[in-house]
C-alpha cells in the first residue's frame, strides 16, 4: 500500500498528463499482476469494479468519527485541518502525524489485497458499530500517508488529477497495447482490473460484453443556429430534443429477462420507473438501448413538461397512484449492443437500421393498437401507431394502462439545408419539446465524449435578475475560494 500511496502522491504533484500516465504505467509494471489489477480499480477512484453493485456503506460522518478516534484529537483540530486542505484524506494525514495522536505505524505493513479484503467486509455488513470497528482496525494499520489514500478511495474521489481514461492509457503503455483496444475491453467488461489482466496477457481481444454495467453516454455540443449545425457535416439525422431523463436500458433477453435502467450519471434508476422494465422485456434478445424517459400524455401523444416527471424522481417506492397520475415512456433513439455485438463503432445510419429491426422483431402480441412513433413525411409530420406494452396481467398491476405503450421508437428525419432544419425545429417546439438533436449520420457512438458529431439546438431561455442568498467554501483545490453559490 505504501508504493500505491507514494505513486498517488507523485501523480498529484504533476499537472502533466503524460507524466501522470508514465508514473502509473511504471507502477503497474513493478507490481504483481493481482496487486496491479486491484490498484487499477483504486486509481480509478473506486473501491470496486464499475460493474459491481457493492457499496462500502461508509459516509463522511463515520469516516470523520473514525479519524477522530484514531488521532486522539478533538473535533476542533480535525475541523481546522479539513478547512486547511478541503479534503478529509489530507486532513487525516495531518492529524495522524501530529505528536499528540495515537501512535501510528512508522513503516507500512498494509497491502493492497488487505485493503480490498477490508472493503469487502465493509460492503457485507450493515451494522454501524461493526463498520466503525473495521475502519478503525484498517486505519490503525496504515501509515498517515496510506490512511490519506484509503480515506480518499472510500470517499470515491482521489483528487489527484487522474481519470479512468488516464488509467486506461497507463495500462496501454505498461503492457504495450493499443489504447483503443484497452478502452474497448474496459467498456465491454466494466472492470478496469479485468482489463489490466487481459492486457498483461495480451488477450484484450477476448473481452466479452458484460450487461448491466452502464456504458458512458455520448454527449452533444450546443449549436447557435441551423446554419452552424449543418456546417459540420453534409447530411444530418434529426430528432426532437425531449425534456426528460437520459437513460440507458439493459435488457437481458430470454424467457424472463432482467432489465435495468441507468441514468446519465450511471446510477441505476429502475426503481423510480417500475412500469418500464416489464415493457422492455418484450425484446427477445439481449440489448442495450440509449434513450429518454419522458412523462407522456397518451391522449395528445406527446411529452409532458419536465416538471411532471420531477415528481417521479428520487423515489425508492412509487405508488400506483403516482404511476397512474404521471405515466412515463421510454423513448429509444439509439442502440449500443444487439445480436451479441457491441455496435458503438458502427455509423449512426447503420445503428438506426438495427434499432428499427429490433423493434420490428418484437412479437405482434406485444404491440397495442393505439400508438407508436413513426415518420410520415420528411418535413416533420409525425403519426403514432402500435408500440410495445407490458405482456401480462401481473405486470399491468404496476399501473400501466392496457393498450398504451411504454416503449417508443423515436422518430428521425433527415435535413439537408438550414431552411429545412428551421422548419423541423419549429414543429418540435410546437410539440412542446426543447428543440432538436442534430447528428452526423456517419458518426460512431463515442461513450463519455462531447464533440461535434452530435449537436443540440435549443431556444434560449429568458434572462433572470437574481441575488446571492448563500455561499460556501469549495473543496479540494477550491478549498480557499468561495465556490458554491445559491441564487
Amino acid at each position: 500500500m505504501h508504493r500505491f500511496a507514494t505513486t498517488a502522491e507523485a501523480v498529484a504533484a504533476t499537472t502533466k498528463k503524460l507524466e501522470k500516465v508514465r508514473l502509473v504505467a511504471e507502477y503497474f509494471r513493478s507490481q504483481p499482476i493481482d496487486e496491479a489489477a486491484q490498484a487499477a480499480i483504486f486509481l480509478s477512484g473506486r473501491a470496486f469494479p464499475a460493474w459491481e453493485e457493492r457499496t462500502l456503506q461508509v459516509g463522511g460522518t463515520l469516516l470523520w468519527r473514525t479519524v477522530g478516534e484514531i488521532s486522539g484529537k478533538g473535533d476542533v483540530a480535525l475541523t481546522v485541518a479539513y478547512r486547511r486542505h478541503g479534503d478529509l484524506g489530507a486532513a487525516a494525514q495531518e492529524v495522524l502525524q501530529a505528536p499528540a495522536s495515537t501512535p501510528v505505524p512508522a513503516k507500512s505493513s498494509l497491502s493492497i489485497a488487505e485493503v480490498a479484503e477490508a472493503f469487502g467486509k465493509l460492503a457485507r455488513t450493515s451494522v454501524a458499530a461493526y463498520r466503525l470497528q473495521l475502519l478503525e482496525k484498517l486505519l490503525r494499520r496504515a501509515t498517515p500517508l496510506e490512511a490519506k489514500y484509503v480515506i480518499k478511495i472510500i470517499s470515491g474521489d482521489l483528487r489527484i488529477g487522474l481519470r479512468e481514461s488516464l488509467v486506461e492509457e497507463a495500462i496501454a503503455k505498461a503492457f504495450d497495447e493499443k489504447l483503443s483496444d484497452v478502452q474497448r475491453a474496459n467498456m465491454l467488461l466494466g472492470d478496469i482490473s479485468g482489463t489490466l489482466r487481459l492486457a498483461a496477457e495480451h488477450k484484450l481481444n477476448q473481452a466479452q460484453m458484460r450487461l448491466f454495467h452502464p456504458i458512458g453516454f455520448m454527449l452533444a455540443s450546443p449549436a447557435q443556429d441551423a446554419q452552424e449545425a449543418l456546417s459540420y457535416f453534409d447530411r444530418a439525422a434529426v430528432e426532437d430534443k425531449y425534456d426528460g431523463i437520459r437513460a440507458q436500458a439493459h435488457v437481458g433477453g430470454g424467457k424472463d429477462p432482467t432489465v435495468r435502467l441507468f441514468s446519465r450519471t450511471l446510477d441505476e434508476i429502475s426503481q423510480s420507473f417500475p412500469e418500464l422494465p416489464p415493457a422492455l422485456r418484450a425484446f427477445p434478445e439481449p440489448l442495450i438501448l440509449d434513450g429518454e424517459i419522458l412523462a407522456w400524455s397518451a391522449e395528445s401523444a406527446q411529452a409532458l413538461p419536465f416538471s411532471e416527471l420531477q415528481q417521479r424522481l428520487g423515489r425508492k417506492t412509487v405508488s400506483q397512484e403516482m404511476i397512474r397520475r404521471v405515466p412515463v415512456v421510454y423513448m429509444a433513439f439509439d442502440i449500443l449492443y444487439a445480436g451479441g455485438e457491441l455496435l458503438t463503432e458502427k455509423p449512426l445510419q447503420e445503428r438506426r437500421k438495427i434499432l428499427e429491426q429490433v423493434f420490428a422483431a418484437v412479437p405482434k402480441d406485444r404491440f397495442a393498437a393505439e400508438y407508436n412513433i413513426a415518420m410520415e413525411n420528411p418535413q416533420g409530420a409525425l403519426v403514432f401507431e402500435p408500440a410495445i406494452v407490458e405482456s401480462n396481467t401481473a405486470e399491468l398491476k404496476l399501473g400501466a394502462h392496457i393498450g398504451k405503450p411504454r416503449v417508443i421508437l423515436a422518430p428521425t428525419l433527415t435535413a439537408n439545408s438550414p431552411e429545412q432544419l428551421e422548419e423541423i425545429f419549429t414543429a418540435a417546439r410546437q410539440r412542446g419539446n426543447e428543440g432538436l438533436m442534430i447528428k452526423d449520420i456517419n458518426s460512431a457512438y463515442t461513450p463519455g465524449r462531447r464533440g461535434k458529431a452530435w449537436l443540440k439546438l435549443k431556444k434560449e431561455l429568458a434572462t433572470l435578475d437574481v441575488v446571492v442568498t448563500a455561499v460556501e467554501w469549495g473543496h479540494g483545490k477550491r478549498n480557499k475560494v468561495l465556490s458554491d453559490y445559491t441564487f
